[in-house]
């Protein structure tokens, strides 16, 4: 039995479903009983947990053999990360309780850096459950490629995409979310001993102008990518709303100055698949069927 948490989201559906073609058992974990439906017309079992809730976590977990954590993104967290404090103590507990045979982790490219950044709440997870004596895999994938989704209405609309990945040419680590899922699914099927870190690309690496190039032959129109003045970045985002906009500047800077990469460099990461212009087209499609 293989327990998923996030399986309502496109990464864990992935991974559900990769796993129910190998004909492997399957439990859904789900917030909402509606949204497991779904999941038990295809054949899996549902339990109802909640990421920072440990009893229903570990009763979500008891019985299976190994067990795909996905937290759910937070991009406006509280200083000091209390929230992903809060879920690497659950999780710990949970897993401590329901003792899967192995764990596999969704963590992020640049989950080693030092500086502190929104893509920290990983850092600390990985290390609330890095004491477990069990075998766990710390997933890292690159930046999503289907971030690029935020794009698509500026570049269909206007031709301009803002982009707050600088230098415009310069190459960013990207992957897919179908190969993170694909590779999830294998790794829970796998065997490996301790704990170990997997870093997870695609096939190769995207600069902000590829986007806007690509887009524009995908649409059939000009479109140019253009800087956001880094000065304007935290009026901007809160504006938006976001009352702590300081991490997400900083993972951003992260990107840009080169100090969120892979642990191991891009020779060390695991290559995906799926290609830039095929994340884009599924996105084009999707945002015309909305339309």
């Amino acid at each position: 039995m293989h327990a998923i948490t996030g399986i309502t989201g496109q990464i864990g559906g992935v991974v559900a479903r990769a796993l129910l073609a190998s004909e492997q058992p399957v439990r859904a974990i789900v917030r909402d009983a509606a949204k497991g439906q779904a999941w038990s017309d295809r054949g899996c079992e549902v339990a109802l947990a909640t990421i920072n809730d440990a009893i229903s976590l570990a009763a979500a977990f008891r019985g299976a053999e190994s067990v795909f954590v996905l937290v759910p993104p937070n991009f406006d967290p509280l200083p000091e990360f209390p929230e992903a404090q809060a879920i690497g103590k659950a999780l710990h507990a949970a897993l401590v309780q329901a003792n899967p045979a192995r764990v596999v982790y969704l963590s992020t490219i640049g989950a080693q850096a030092n500086q502190s950044n929104l893509l920290t709440q990983h850092t600390i997870i990985e290390k609330a459950i890095g004491g477990l004596p069990k075998p766990v895999t710390f997933l890292r994938p690159a930046w999503f490629m289907e971030n690029s989704s935020w794009d698509l209405a500026p570049a269909r609309e206007e031709g301009v995409i803002p982009s707050f990945l600088q230098p415009l040419d310069k190459p960013v680590p990207m992957v897919g979310t179908a190969d993170i899922g694909k590779v999830a699914a294998e790794l829970l099927q796998g065997n490996w001993k301790g704990h170990r870190v997997v870093e997870l690309e695609g096939p190769e690496r995207v600069t902000p102008n590829k986007i806007a190039t690509t887009f524009a032959r995908l649409l059939g129109r000009p479109v140019r990518m253009e800087a956001v003045p880094r000065g304007s970045w935290e009026a901007l985002f809160k504006s938006q709303g976001m009352k702590n906009p300081i991490p997400r500047i900083r993972m951003l800077d992260g990107f840009n100055e080169g100090w969120i990469d892979f642990e191991h460099g891009e020779a060390g990461s695991l290559k995906g698949n799926v290609a830039l212009e095929t994340v884009l087209n599924a996105l084009i499609k999707r945002g015309t069927d909305v339309h």
